[in-house]
């Protein structure tokens, strides 16, 4: 059995450069200067096949790179089109939306403007509160945290932030496992996940394939003991199935969405710009 790592790493001037080799185990790569892109594919995890797509990010390199929340408040954009019309360096798709009329169905605020509320229970689309867990904040000095969600009215009236995303569930915080709701259709079985992570020094966007021959997929159990293999510090689940997606400049979608159609349309996605474009 073999696990494989190809490692792309990105330069300042988006010149690659390919290595492929054996490893002993999952590791996020150091943290550089460069945003480093890994795929791991391997038949041994979790005795299953798996495909598992990697971006990091040094949280010390909002000089050269921020992370930002794009969004739609009506209709719904490929992950690629939200990085190719923000002139991204890479996308990854993000919270939950409406499949139907397009708009984000989780808190999500921008500069002090609330975009979205959770949807009420019952209504179309509402995700279940106890997977609504966890959100993603965007700090003043660009650094990205990953916390248990507080009440909706709190970040509306903090200004300790430049976005936040409720999401979920939670996966790790402190490098602690979190109990995770028991629903087990979305927690239990096997599909394919988006997920952020952040390690002491890095930001990590995931995409786990899922749903295919090559690619099992995984359940949130497995997401948890891989993202701690990895490093993760904290980690929070995405919307997945397939939404699914991560886009990269000049390489396009680097993983495999599961869906018959291609890439899904959605309505938030998490981008990587670098700074000082001119």
């Amino acid at each position: 059995m073999q696990t494989i790592i190809f490692l792309t790493v990105l330069c300042f001037v988006n010149v690659p450069m390919a290595q492929q080799g054996n490893i002993p185990q999952l590791s996020v790569l150091n943290p550089g200067d460069s945003i480093t892109f890994s795929q791991i594919r391997t038949d041994s995890l979790f005795e299953s096949q798996q495909i598992i797509s990697l971006l990091t990010v040094s949280q010390d390199s909002t000089d050269q790179y921020e992370i930002r929340l794009a969004y739609l408040a009506d209709e719904l954009r490929q992950t690629s089109w939200f990085g190719i019309n923000q002139q991204a360096e890479a996308a990854l798709n993000g919270g939950y939306f409406d499949r139907d009329k397009g708009g984000s169905v989780s808190y999500l605020e921008i500069a002090d403007s609330v975009i979205s509320r959770n949807r009420s229970r019952g209504a179309k689309w509402a995700i279940n509160d106890s997977l609504l867990n966890g959100a993603i904040l965007i700090e003043p000095d660009g650094r990205i945290s990953i916390q248990l969600a507080n009440a909706e009215n709190y970040y509306q009236t903090s200004t300790r932030e430049q976005a936040v995303l409720i999401a979920g569930p939670l996966l790790l915080l402190d490098s602690g496992k979190v109990k995770l709701p028991v629903i087990e259709k979305f927690v239990a079985r096997r599909h394919p996940r988006s997920c952020l992570c952040t390690t002491a020094e890095q930001v990590v966007f995931i995409a786990i394939d899922g749903r295919q021959t090559e690619a099992a997929g995984m359940s949130l159990q497995e997401a948890q003991d891989l993202l701690l293999r990895l490093g993760c510090r904290d980690a929070i689940n995405l919307d997945g199935g397939g939404s699914t997606t991560l886009w990269i400049r000049d390489k396009g979608v680097v993983n495999f969405p599961s869906d018959k159609e291609g890439e899904r349309p959605v309505a938030n996605v998490l981008l990587i710009i670098k700074t000082n474009q001119n």
